[in-house]
């Protein structure tokens, strides 16, 4: 069995809600548990609703860093 080492990045820069959290689910579908995933948003309810897909799923946020300019980079680990 291989370790999952390989990051993903979706870019939701410039996106407004429902988008970003759309794009998400869209592009983590066929991705295997235990995927991390790096997800840029600007989107100010981005958060809030990024963290409720995330529980509802059952995904873990492990960290979230300002980039500047509103972004917010998320590690999200897949579930």
């Amino acid at each position: 069995m291989t370790e999952q080492s390989e990051t993903h990045q979706i870019d939701a820069i410039g996106l407004v809600c429902p988008l970003p959290v759309l794009r998400f689910k869209k592009r983590i579908q066929g991705l295997p548990s235990g995927t991390h995933v790096e997800f840029l948003a600007d989107d100010p309810t981005g958060r809030r609703d990024l963290q409720a897909l995330c529980e509802i799923a059952g995904h873990r946020i492990e960290w979230i860093r300002e980039e500047g300019a509103g972004v917010l980079r998320y590690c999200i680990c897949l579930a």
